[in-house]
């Protein structure tokens, strides 16, 4: 790299000190972003001019320098005859803009670990409270049930409990709690209702879909490359379930290769969406590779969440002597605070009634 000075109206003082500082930064640029520059500095103002590629060998200048070394891709050469004639003198700067680049990708890569860990370890956001009694949704899937009629996600208290109109006498409960709406009464109208939150783009009802073509239900064919195709959807539009889906069956082959690589991207995505499962599953995978710190955090997070399976495992890790007394009874505590937050008279009512559709924790 070389500088010239260039200015069209005379200088009353020196400007060195501000030279010298553009060339130091323009030093920089050539290590760090890839580029041999020769550029014309004004003396009176040290303002910057034209900045142009410079031959490494010969030292012509100009916009057509482009034939860079092969090993560094830093320096640059008229042709193919200069790059040879200098490989010798260039060999020891080759060497130094090499290091510095692998050292520079390095903290690059580092940088980005950290930054990923940050969203994946914190707090997911809140899931969407019940509509109608305004209680945490529970996590368990018993605990809630999606309505197609109005998309809404509504508890299993809410589900069960009895309508009344508006002098307070009950009415018949065949409805929607929310929008009144009749119940379904056959497997076409289920579907028929579906299909138009689908088309209103409703991820729960997209990822529903994926559901059907899964398990060859409600008259869809068996087609594992649909349902990951309406899993996909469903998760681009912040349905997180959906991504652990994707997850497992990158996990288990299932209408796809196996890959664990993209069953942890789905899963991560999945667990700083807020699902629990998919959080869990990370745990597992963390623990299998030795990593008991990052999978007993996973774990944390998803008791915080209410998946009760996650506070067994972290009495086993515990058990084995792999996460400490303070560990186990702050997850009990978290859990506890769970319950609290999600339980209700109606809900317990709801369960006792139809334990296996209402229970909720």
């Amino acid at each position: 790299m070389s500088t010239s000075n260039s200015c069209k109206a005379g200088a009353s003082k020196s400007n060195n000190d501000d030279v010298s500082e553009v060339n130091n930064k323009l030093y920089n640029m050539s290590l760090n972003d890839n580029i041999n520059v020769v550029v014309s500095i004004c003396a009176n103002c040290g303002k910057e001019g034209n900045v142009l590629s410079v031959c490494a060998n010969c030292g012509k200048e100009g916009e057509e320098i482009k034939n860079l070394c092969n090993k560094c891709k830093v320096t640059t050469y008229c042709n193919a005859v200069c790059k040879k004639v200098h490989k010798k003198k260039h060999k020891k700067d080759c060497e130094e803009h090499v290091r510095r680049a692998a050292e520079k990708h390095n903290e690059e890569l580092k940088r980005a670990a950290e930054l990923h860990d940050i969203e994946l370890f914190k707090q997911p956001p809140p899931v969407e409270d019940c509509p109608i009694c305004f209680l945490r949704i529970p996590t368990l899937h018993t605990g809630s049930r999606y309505q197609s009629c109005c998309g809404k996600t509504i508890c299993s208290g809410c589900i069960h409990a009895p309508l009344y109109d508006h002098q307070g006498n009950e009415v018949d409960n065949k409805k929607c709690p929310f929008c009144r709406t009749p119940h379904p009464k056959t497997d076409e109208e289920i579907m028929e209702r579906e299909k138009k939150r689908v088309e209103a783009g409703d991820p729960i009802a997209i990822y529903n879909q994926g559901n059907h073509y899964q398990d060859g239900t409600y008259g869809y064919p068996q087609d594992l490359t649909k349902a990951l195709e309406y899993w996909h959807r469903a998760g681009e539009l912040g349905y997180a379930e959906a991504y652990s889906c994707i997850g497992y069956a990158y996990q288990h082959g299932e209408g796809v290769e196996v890959d664990k690589k993209k069953a942890r991207h789905y899963y991560e995505l999945s667990a700083m969406g807020g699902n629990e499962v998919a959080r869990n599953n990370l745990g597992f995978m963390e623990i299998e590779a030795g990593n008991f710190d990052r999978g007993l955090k996973h774990w944390i997070i998803s008791v915080r969440g209410g998946y009760i399976n996650s506070l067994s495992n972290v009495k086993v890790l515990y058990s084995k002597g792999h996460a400490s007394k303070d560990d186990y009874t702050k997850a009990l505590q978290l859990y506890q605070v769970y319950l609290g937050d999600i339980k209700s008279v109606q809900r317990d009512k709801a369960a006792v009634a139809d334990d296996e559709d209402c229970r909720y924790y």
